[in-house]
């Protein structure tokens, strides 16, 4: 399936295929953003589209991916399965569990936890 936007609880969310290309540079997450713009609030990125990168605070690349969803006004969210790189570190832990209590990027299990999440901020 192509990245679509959908309304999930009654927000319009840019749903990126988990086959769709990686997210490897700072300019793929422009491409996100841009298409995002057909209509959508959220952007929900499959965690398997992301570089590994994204993952390694060292390299930067998530602040920046980060920091470019927020200066658009866009909600990013990761979806899916993220224990092994949580394991590895306890600054992305940190990132995440301070990320998921704002407003701005949420990591969530799954499209289900982002519908419920969605539903409590609507």
């Amino acid at each position: 399936m192509p990245d679509v936007v959908r309304e999930r609880a009654g927000v319009p969310v840019l749903v990126c295929d988990p086959d769709g290309p990686p997210i490897a540079t700072v300019q793929d997450a422009l491409d996100l953003i841009g298409a995002a713009f057909a209509g959508a609030e959220v952007v929900a990125v499959p965690a398997g589209r992301l570089d590994d990168g994204f993952f390694s605070l060292s390299t930067r690349f998530a602040g920046e991916i980060m920091q470019r969803f927020v200066n658009y006004r866009l909600r990013l969210v990761v979806v899916g399965d993220i224990s092994r790189h949580l394991a590895a570190s306890s600054a992305l832990r940190a990132l995440v569990e301070e990320s998921n209590r704002a407003d701005h990027v949420w990591f969530v299990p799954d499209l289900d936890a982002l519908d419920a999440r969605l539903r409590v901020t609507a």
